[in-house]
């Protein structure tokens, strides 16, 4: 199982050249993919631009949006053309799409788009993006992967599953726990090989963490405030499932890889790029 890292984007990071600075220190550790989360209504940083960043501060790292709130870019074509200038950008192989139509409707109004219609609009995008990486597209450039970044699903409903068995490769479970991916990964599996589907899909858990003496306060700080929107109660939920220790850690990548995760990323909490290092030491890398 591979072992990725995530930007600590929606915690209280305040230079943007830290988020730079975890993406070097994460292709020097060896990590195998630098991911960043999405959200309009917060600090996070616009994925695409931050991935370009890291694309330019790196050379091996795959780059990954874990999750991209595709209905929010209202414009299909120049959506399109900043997915494949970005992955002109990093180079064939390295960029990967972690997508998905959004459930909070505070995002959507500050955009001005309509969230009672997100899944159609959701749908119109990935079929744009189709256009741009398998055709003669007069909106360019070319991606320079052959046939477009892979696309992984985020959610658990039908609408998921069918976009995961018809345009991507896998599937992405955002704050996961061992028994959220045992409960629905084999439902991806299932609906995979009934599609008719070659091979396998790629199956990614991520996970909050933050380590060292003041991991607690960091991930209560972070996931407190981000997942406030959902009530008390889920927040504190975040929070208790958030990985703090060096044996959760390795926990983690045991009981996930025991039940077939092709790649458990660990999200940051803590903006200090030091976290690179105590997570790269707690998994061995």
């Amino acid at each position: 199982m591979d072992i990725g890292i995530g930007l600590p984007g929606h915690g209280p990071w305040k230079d943007g050249r830290i988020l730079v600075e975890w993406a070097r220190r994460a292709e020097a550790r060896g990590f195998s993919t630098l991911s960043v989360s999405d959200r309009l209504a917060w600090t996070t940083p616009e994925p695409l631009i931050t991935l370009a960043a890291a694309a330019g501060a790196t050379s091996r790292i795959r780059l990954l949006t874990s999750v991209l709130i595709a209905p929010l870019r209202a414009n299909p074509a120049l959506f399109a053309k900043a997915v494949t200038s970005l992955d002109q950008l990093a180079g064939p192989g390295r960029l990967n799409l972690g997508l998905a139509p959004g459930v909070r409707d505070d995002d959507f109004v500050l955009s001005e788009v309509d969230y009672s219609t997100r899944g159609k609009q959701f749908d119109r995008f990935l079929n744009r993006l189709t256009v741009a990486f398998t055709s003669d597209d007069p909106v360019g450039p070319r991606p320079a992967t052959p046939g477009g970044p892979p696309l992984l699903f985020g959610g658990t409903s039908a609408s998921a599953l069918r976009r995961i068995t018809s345009q991507g490769t896998g599937w992405i479970a955002g704050d996961a726990t061992v028994q959220s991916v045992r409960d629905f990964a084999p439902r991806v599996r299932e609906a995979w090989d009934g599609a008719g589907r070659a091979g396998a899909p790629h199956v990614v858990a991520s996970v909050m963490y933050a380590l060292g003496p003041d991991a607690r306060a960091a991930v209560s700080s972070a996931i407190g405030s981000y997942y406030a929107f959902a009530g008390d109660e889920y927040a504190r939920y975040g929070i208790s499932i958030a990985h703090t220790t060096p044996a959760q850690i390795t926990s983690a990548v045991a009981e996930f890889g025991r039940i077939g995760c092709d790649e458990l990323i660990f999200m940051g909490n803590d903006p200090d790029p030091e976290q690179v290092d105590l997570l790269a030491d707690a998994v061995g890398l």
